[in-house]
């Protein structure tokens, strides 16, 4: 099959959407984000990778604190809202329904319905971003998206993002089971 040259571009099909949550001058802070991935099993820590113009970050260097709340399809008009307004111009805390867990200063979403807290335990300086590493603290999910004890996609239904079309996508069907289908190829 014939490949055709795109340049030196990021193509991760499909990347997560998530709303990041931090405290910024005394309130809740949240930003809508795609680029977010785990970066270590235990101790459990996820990475997300945020224009170092963005007011979330501020309150994320300030207290070393923010939370990852994974909406679900019918919040997708909002989540693209608060990407697109930023809070030092607009309030965003009245947007949703806030609650804390271990952290203060890690606010997370109650419509959402699988949200983390985390405590940052490194940031890697890149050219135009930084990548926060949290560690996480708590996890916490609606009890209705749980099947057998462990969070349900398809409960869940949350979606993703692709680059550089900028679309979102549902999650579609189960197609197989990892670390299993392979073990007899």
């Amino acid at each position: 099959m014939e490949k055709t040259k795109l340049g030196p571009h990021g193509f991760l099909y499909p990347m997560p959407m998530v709303i990041v949550g931090a405290d910024v001058g005394g309130k809740a802070n949240f930003m809508a984000v795609a680029w977010v991935t785990r970066t270590n099993y235990a101790p459990p820590r996820i990475g997300i990778a945020l224009g170092k113009m963005h007011h979330t970050n501020a309150g994320i260097r300030e207290h070393q604190e923010f939370s990852v709340n994974v909406p679900h399809e019918g919040m997708r008009v909002v989540t693209d809202h608060i990407g697109l307004t930023t809070g030092a111009k607009a309030d965003k805390d009245g947007l949703f329904d806030v609650f804390r867990g271990q952290l203060a200063h890690a606010p997370m979403i109650a419509e959402c319905p699988l949200t983390m807290e985390c405590r940052v335990v490194q940031t890697v300086d890149q050219p135009s971003n930084e990548f926060f590493i949290g560690e996480i603290v708590e996890t916490y999910c609606n009890a209705d998206c749980l099947a057998d004890g462990k969070p349900d996609i398809a409960r869940i239904k949350p979606f993703t993002l692709t680059m550089p079309d900028n679309r979102f996508w549902a999650v579609g069907p189960q197609i197989g089971k990892a670390w299993s289908d392979g073990r007899g190829f």
